[in-house]
């Protein structure tokens, strides 16, 4: 499955940058869609995610008040918009996405590792 992320870029302490993923539209329509970035220590994890129909999200505490994560059903795109940016936000960012069967909260890994299984490249967000 591709997905294909844009909207990386470098940005400013205090500014904001979106992120926008594209996904084929069985893979849409179908999927808990999240964004992802590399921790320091080399893992993932899950910035954001949004359930299949768009009514259950999920953010991890450092970016909760700063982030927002939707879907736009008529591009099958999901995007992260990101307010407020700190430079611990800089890293790799990417889509995922996973037909979700345990739920939103599973596979974002809010209690254990993200098992998402479908990955795009990845995009680089600088915050300086």
């Amino acid at each position: 499955v591709q997905l294909v992320e844009s909207g990386g870029g470098s940005a400013q302490v205090g500014g904001a940058l979106r992120l926008s993923c594209t996904a084929p539209q069985d893979t849409y329509k179908n999927s808990c869609m999240a964004w992802l970035r590399t921790t320091p220590e080399g893992e993932r994890e899950a910035v954001a995610g949004i359930h299949t129909g768009g009514g259950s999200k999920y953010y991890t505490d450092s970016v909760k008040g700063r982030f927002s994560i939707a879907r736009d059903n008529a591009k099958n795109m999901v995007h992260l918009q990101m307010n407020s940016l700190k430079q611990e936000d800089s890293s790799m960012y990417y889509c995922a996405a996973d037909r979700c069967p345990r739920g939103l909260y599973t596979v974002v890994g809010a209690e254990g590792p993200p098992t998402f299984a479908d990955w795009g490249q990845g995009t680089q967000v600088t915050v300086s």
